[in-house]
């Protein structure tokens, strides 16, 4: 009887012991990693961001979940280079994209100088977030827009659905003719059948770690969406520079759909292990909607082609209904990752980022005040030559480097040496250039910006380029 007891009494501790390593192990799990990446959604085109005409309540109330960033920013004011920073947590420099196709855009004859070559591909030698990911277990997935190659799968991706090297659909409804997604019925709708390609993954994965890429085609042109929606709008009253049905159309099918994945993860009880990301590649189409306050939008690098918004939500882990107006920038994510993991010793050890953990979980940690950068080199012709909201008519940004450090922001154009000083405090159109008012912060911001850009091996164009027509130089 006295060994029964004694062997009773060892049982009953050895499963008090078991049942605590089982909660400090659940404690400690790291959680799944779900990124939701618009295309082309302007700072000002959610309703929490200030938007009047647009409805988006599923993002409202994902940021009454989490943190709302007022001051986040692309890393590059276009697709491609904007995505590839955001997947290898480097600066263009490192990678060398800097843009969508050829460097040599627009009219060769106002080219001043020769841009730099440009890379179509994010090399496999660069170690990605997915990489990084996959080798610490996480099953991950690419569902939607690549545009960094043909293939997400050979950058740590286990599944690729519908990621290819193009930039955009050819149509928003199926048939989509996209060789990495099979047509389902005709006229099913895009941004609909990716979520239920993530919902699926979700679902398959619930008892595994996994890291889902929803990099969405939408709000990218063409601008098609449902009819219902599209009707809706038609009978609501916009504002000036937002009053475009089709795209307010989209806009919403695509909250309804980031409502319809918020929902599967409280359904599998997975929110409250799942660090959920949600942000824009670059700023929004002016022409399609205003950013105002905001200057211009994407491929310039004036605040409205590279701010965006950026919304973290973990519940349990961050605050509910936190906003934060320090700079952080997408090139910050790959860090965020890699402690949220838990990936102590990286693959990789060549980041440009900090990690945003100390922001999401109220930490003191975080070094605000470090300058945030955005280098340039090519040429990027305006998408609406009649369009004059721009730094000129002909390009909607000239080869240049900016750096931003608190309150101020800095821009150096390498055709004239032009050097452009705002104050994003008290003008964040940048209507107000300060350069010659305050010298000394142009030469401290200058000199940041030149150890930069030698400690990147940036390269900054210098050759003229023979076909220029000086006859043609606008202001």
């Amino acid at each position: 009887m006295k060994n029964i007891l004694v062997f009773s009494f060892i049982t009953l501790v050895s499963l008090f012991s078991l049942t605590g390593c089982q909660e400090n192990n659940k404690e400690e799990k790291n959680p799944n990693i779900v990124l939701i990446l618009v295309d082309d959604l302007g700072w000002k085109d959610l309703h929490t961001y200030g938007s009047n005409y647009y409805q988006t309540p599923n993002i409202d109330k994902l940021a009454d979940r989490g943190i709302l960033f007022t001051n986040s920013y692309a890393s590059a004011a276009n697709c491609a280079p904007s995505r590839a920073c955001l997947l290898s947590g480097q600066y263009p420099p490192r990678h060398g994209i800097y843009t969508v196709n050829s460097s040599e855009r627009g009219n060769k004859k106002l080219r001043k100088l020769i841009p730099t070559p440009n890379n179509t591909v994010l090399s496999d030698t660069i170690t990605t977030i997915a990489e990084e990911l996959q080798k610490a277990g996480y099953i991950s997935a690419s569902i939607g827009k690549w545009h960094l190659g043909e293939n997400p799968c050979t950058q740590g991706f286990d599944l690729n659905v519908g990621g290819t090297h193009s930039g955009h659909p050819k149509s928003y409804f199926s048939p989509y003719k996209n060789k990495a997604l099979k047509d389902s019925i005709e006229g099913e709708y895009l941004t609909d059948r990716l979520t239920n390609e993530a919902i699926r993954f979700i679902e398959q994965n619930r008892n595994n770690k996994f890291f889902l890429y929803l990099p969405y085609f939408t709000v990218h042109s063409p601008l098609q969406a449902k009819k219902y929606f599209i009707e809706k709008y038609e009978n609501r009253e916009g504002a000036k520079g937002q009053n475009n049905p089709v795209y307010a159309a989209m806009v919403e099918a695509m909250d309804e759909n980031v409502g319809r994945l918020i929902a599967t993860l409280d359904s599998l009880k997975l929110s409250e292990n799942t660090l959920l990301i949600f942000t824009s590649d670059n700023g929004g189409v002016v022409q399609t909607s205003s950013q105002y306050p905001l200057s211009y939008g994407k491929g310039s690098y004036y605040e409205g082609g590279i701010r965006v918004p950026l919304i973290v939500s973990w519940p349990g882990k961050i605050k509910p209904k936190t906003k934060s107006n320090i700079p952080v920038s997408n090139i910050d994510f790959y860090p965020t990752l890699l402690e949220a993991a838990g990936i102590k010793e990286p693959i990789t050890n060549n980041l440009d980022g900090q990690s945003l953990m100390p922001l999401l979980l109220g930490r003191n940690e975080f070094d605000s005040k470090r300058p945030l950068f955005w280098h340039f080199p090519i040429y990027l012709q305006s998408s609406n030559h009649q369009f004059k909201d721009g730094r000129d008519m002909y390009f909607r940004t000239r080869p240049g480097s900016i750096v931003l450090a608190g309150k101020w922001k800095l821009h150096e154009y390498f055709e004239d040496g032009n050097i452009e000083l705002y104050n994003l405090e008290v003008d964040i159109g940048e209507q107000n250039n300060l350069a010659e008012e305050y010298p000394e912060v142009v030469e401290k911001l200058y000199q940041t910006l030149l150890e930069w850009r030698r400690e990147t091996n940036a390269p900054v164009p210098e050759e003229l380029n023979p076909d220029y027509d000086e006859s043609n130089k606008t202001k």
